[in-house]
């Protein structure tokens, strides 16, 4: 819509379509998410709020983080160090070009752009979400809506 503010845009047509289709490869994969965080701007809180469904909870259990919003990969880190150690996987909507320069950093597994609703999932070997920037971290998949 012309003159709307990019925070403000909603998820497209082709996002409601694959933002399920998303949510249920990674219950079918078996990733039990049980945090969900999310920039407040519109298409990313719509995504999580997808997510959050299909894993049984209710869009109020996501918390927002105002800074996620083109965010360099040092607030991703920020961010995440804030996790409460209760949860053992967490899910982190946000936007490009931040979110790839993130997923970048992580592991050593590199990709161009992080398609729109892509899941890049590593797994860490720490005890508390503070460690995380430091821990060793190992790719564990890559997914997006048009890989088949």
């Amino acid at each position: 819509m012309p003159g709307q503010r990019d925070f403000d845009r909603p998820l497209n047509d082709r996002g409601h379509r694959d933002v399920p289709v998303m949510a249920k490869r990674l219950i079918d994969k078996g990733v039990l998410i049980d945090e969900f965080i999310s920039s407040p701007a519109m298409r990313a809180i719509t995504t999580a709020g997808y997510f959050a469904e299909a894993y049984g909870m209710g869009k109020e259990k996501i918390k927002t983080f105002p800074q996620l919003y083109h965010a360099a990969p040092a607030v991703f880190y920020d961010v995440v160090a804030l996790i409460d150690d209760k949860f053992t996987t967490a899910s982190v909507f946000s936007h490009n070009p931040g979110i790839t320069a993130f997923v970048n950093e992580l592991t050593g597994t590199r990709i161009d752009n992080m398609p729109t609703c892509g899941v890049f999932a590593v797994t860490a070997e720490i005890d508390h979400w503070h460690d995380f920037r430091i821990a060793r971290k190992s790719f564990w998949f890559f997914d997006y809506p048009k890989l088949v």
